[in-house]
């Protein structure tokens, strides 16, 4: 599998590496950086080409670094089932800036797209119908991101009594607790419930 995606690393230079800034191989899987201004015309080699093939798209992700001056990664999960082999792809923009819709390459990146928007709030130029996907409608902020708050917001729920949707403040339902990390395996202080039956 590696010298395979070694072979496709080393085409990919040769034949258009005017279109990525790096590419490595790791977890079995080639990893290509790109930019938003050659991510189009990349997959789209990616999928036309006879020796890569990789027409379909599993997946497109986004991944919160907010530390970094580019925050998000999106992520493109590719898969050539001629050359049974998978490809990430990834372009790492600031919070704001917009990445091309892949929709004119892959018709199946519309909800991928909208659910990145959606969960990160990474917009993307082009797409025809970029809205909300997951969340619910007039829903503030983008809850996959890092610094989003975990509680302070509403949650929607459907009220059986009322027969209608009802929005009341986040509560956690459960308090938190300390916990005893220790391995059983390594002997406790105390004894485990249940243990107390070992010993008769």
């Amino acid at each position: 599998m590696t010298e395979a995606l070694s072979e496709l690393s080393s085409y990919l230079r040769e034949m258009r590496g005017d279109l990525f800034l790096d590419a490595s191989i790791s977890y079995d899987e080639l990893n290509v950086a790109a930019t938003p201004e050659t991510i189009l015309a990349l997959l789209t080699f990616l999928r036309d080409d006879a020796r890569c093939g990789f027409i379909s798209m599993i997946d497109i992700c986004g991944v919160d670094w907010p530390q970094r001056e580019k925050r998000f990664d999106v992520v493109y999960h590719l898969l050539s089932p001629k050359q049974n082999l998978r490809i990430r792809v990834k372009v790492a923009v600031a919070d704001g800036e917009p990445v091309p819709s892949a929709t004119a390459v892959y018709k199946g990146a519309e909800w991928f797209e909208r659910e990145a928007w959606d969960m990160y709030g990474i917009p993307f130029s082009g797409h025809a119908d970029l809205r909300r996907l997951l969340t619910d409608y007039g829903f503030e902020g983008h809850p996959l991101r890092k610094d989003f708050p975990t509680t302070g917001y509403v949650e929607v729920r459907y009220d059986d009594a009322a027969k209608r949707v009802v929005y009341e403040p986040v509560e956690l339902k459960q308090e938190f607790r300390n916990f005893d990390f220790m391995s059983p395996w390594e002997g406790t202080d105390y004894v485990l419930p249940g243990d107390e039956k070992a010993a008769k």
